[in-house]
């Protein structure tokens, strides 16, 4: 069972690489060459430990020789110093420009990322905003996309610096003295198993952080949000309290994961801290025997901090990689996700809408609960027709099988006698215009929102619009008129206006079909008869179909649809409804106050 367990953590390790370096496309030359450059700089390192050597070989070392290859060689220093220096600067020249490489590959293949996952996302079915969480989604495109750049621009580059610096380090060291080079090097095996236990305990540590992340932008999210519900209910302190449990959550997470190392830094650091005794005691002895020279020595010495940095860095690298790989795996997720809706091939016909919709036979299910059961409706192009029904009865899934916000489980949706899955999503979606209870306006413009589908739209036409919303008023009193800029979901303005400029919105496009779910019911009778007669002269051919609770909305429709149970129970015009004695006649009694109804 470990062992299993061993090789599917391989394995995903291993596809989060291929997936890593495969987003490399285009960067990939220019990455290699940062390695090879990082290898070039850290092979480096040895040139002043080496020219080290020789000067205190050749001119510190030995009265004689000292003397004599000052007198007679005194160009050698010259140019070992010059070498040096000269050396020392190239190096430096090399790491600002392999850092900047690595930065420039690491920023542009986040941007491309970032940019795809955004687009898939907005590409999403509904169903898939259904089983993610916002807070989830900002986390993936934020926190665990830097993880993933910074795997590229420093655990990469890191790890080549590691294992560059410690061959040319060992391999110069056996060529000076093996004994002594085995010596030094002797600890590595315990420095490889002390992080390989760090790696297993860490690994866990991160994909919970992950999740503690991922909740506290949730909470955070939802209560930006939802500041107006907050209020209304004066839950501030209960809500600070419960975003200060879920960031304590996290802060506890990241405190032990963080302090997890602390178990086995001591080991490494100890490894580390040995080295200098271990050359001071054998490296001592050899000196004295006449084994090394001052200048071996010397050299020894210098490059010590190659072997151990590599030792403290790899706790560090093993930390990042497990924070790379649970980051990955939720990037991989997303960008890995499909729609299951997805659009047919382009006609290749300009053909305008006509508005005719069909249901054949529709049911519709959320998961195991089933809202819609074997629908069968017609509303002929050009006709208004009204939905009513208790709450849950389906009106809003009925609705929302038109643009194919979702795909019915069995039978068939159609527009003008095509199956919608057959038309090109963009065209279909391009000609139905939607107004909702739950309206979202954008930080913009009143102007730009209502030319939301239409940004080139002249301002006459979005005057025009906004009269027929009954939006014109209200819009002429504002501060700066339709240029002002209402607040994220529009905030500031009250839930009447906010539907009457999402009407506006639905309008602007001149849908061939134009869906009203409950968009009037924030606002006085007044105003809806001004919108009722705006729709019923409208300036262009459209299909209305309303949703609606109130009988002045509905009594003038071509056809009036009551929903039980995602069922058609009534249907009919508003006399015809009304002599069945149903829950139409029942509600239209109820709002007028229990008097006869004609």
């Amino acid at each position: 069972m470990v062992q299993e367990k061993k090789i599917k953590e391989a394995a995903a390790s291993s596809r989060c690489l291929q997936w890593l370096f495969a987003n490399l496309s285009g960067y990939g030359a220019l990455y290699v060459l940062g390695i090879i450059l990082t290898i070039v700089y850290n092979g480096m390192q040895l040139t002043v430990p080496i020219f080290s050597q020789k000067i205190v070989d050749l001119f510190l070392s030995g009265e004689e020789s000292a003397v004599t290859n000052l007198e007679q060689h005194k160009d050698w220093l010259l140019w070992l110093l010059v070498g040096m220096v000269g050396l020392t600067f190239l190096r430096t020249f090399l790491v600002y420009h392999t850092c900047m490489i690595f930065e420039r590959v690491s920023q542009g293949m986040l941007y491309r990322i970032r940019n795809r996952l955004f687009r898939k996302i907005l590409n999403q079915d509904m169903g898939f905003y259904d089983r993610y969480r916002t807070g989830d989604l900002m986390t993936r495109l934020t926190g665990d996309l830097d993880a993933v750049r910074h795997m590229v621009a420093w655990v990469v580059r890191t790890v080549v610096e590691c294992v560059s610096l410690l061959l040319s380090a060992s391999i110069y060291f056996i060529y000076l003295d093996p004994i002594m080079a085995v010596s030094i090097l002797a600890l590595s095996p315990l420095i490889f198993f002390v992080t390989l236990a760090f790696k297993r305990q860490v690994a866990p540590m991160h994909q919970r952080l992950r999740e503690r992340m991922s909740e506290l932008n949730t909470a955070a999210q939802e209560n930006i949000s939802g500041n107006r519900v907050v209020k209304a209910f004066a839950r501030e302190q209960y809500e600070i309290e419960r975003f200060r449990k879920r960031n304590e959550e996290y802060s506890e997470a990241r405190k032990e994961t963080s302090l997890l190392w602390l178990k086995y830094y001591p080991v490494i650091e100890m490894c580390a801290d040995a080295l200098p005794v271990i050359l001071m005691v054998l490296g001592g002895f050899f000196l004295m025997r006449g084994r090394l020279s001052f200048g071996e020595y010397v050299a020894y010495s210098g490059l010590l901090w190659t072997v151990a940095n590599p030792m403290r860095n790899l706790g560090n690298i093993i930390n990042e990689f497990q924070r790379f790989h649970s980051a990955a795996q939720k990037v991989m997720e997303l960008d890995a996700a499909e729609p299951t809706i997805v659009t047919a091939a382009p006609s290749g016909t300009e053909e305008p809408l006509r508005g005719r919709v069909e249901f054949r036979n529709v049911s519709f299910a959320y998961g195991e609960r089933e809202v819609l059961h074997r629908v069968d409706l017609t509303i002929e192009a050009g006709q208004t027709v009204a939905i009513m029904g208790e709450t849950g009865s389906g009106k809003t899934s009925l609705i929302q099988l038109i643009p194919r916000f979702y795909d019915p489980q069995e039978g068939e949706v159609l527009v003008d006698g095509k199956n919608v899955k057959d038309w090109e999503l963009k065209k279909l979606r391009g000609h139905i215009g939607m107004a909702t209870q739950d309206v979202l306006l954008f930080s913009d413009s009143i102007d730009g929102n209502i030319a939301y589908g239409n940004s080139k739209m002249p301002a006459s036409q979005v005057e025009q619009f906004a009269e027929s919303a009954a939006a014109a008023e209200f819009i002429e009193r504002m501060p700066d008129k339709y240029e002002t800029i209402v607040g994220e979901r529009g905030v500031g303005l009250s839930g009447g206006q906010k539907q009457r400029i999402s009407l506006a919105r639905a309008l602007a496009i001149r849908p061939a079909i134009l869906i009203l779910d409950d968009t009037t019911s924030a606002v006085d009778l007044e105003t809806e008869k001004h919108i009722q007669d705006s729709l019923s002269h409208l300036d262009f051919p459209c299909t209305k179909i309303i949703i609606a609770q109130r009988i002045s909305s509905t009594k003038d429709a071509d056809q009036i649809l009551v929903l039980e149970h995602g069922r058609i129970s009534e249907q009919g015009t508003h006399a015809e409804l009304l002599a069945k004695k149903g829950y139409y006649y029942q509600v239209a009694m109820l709002q007028n106050g229990g008097e006869q109804v004609g």
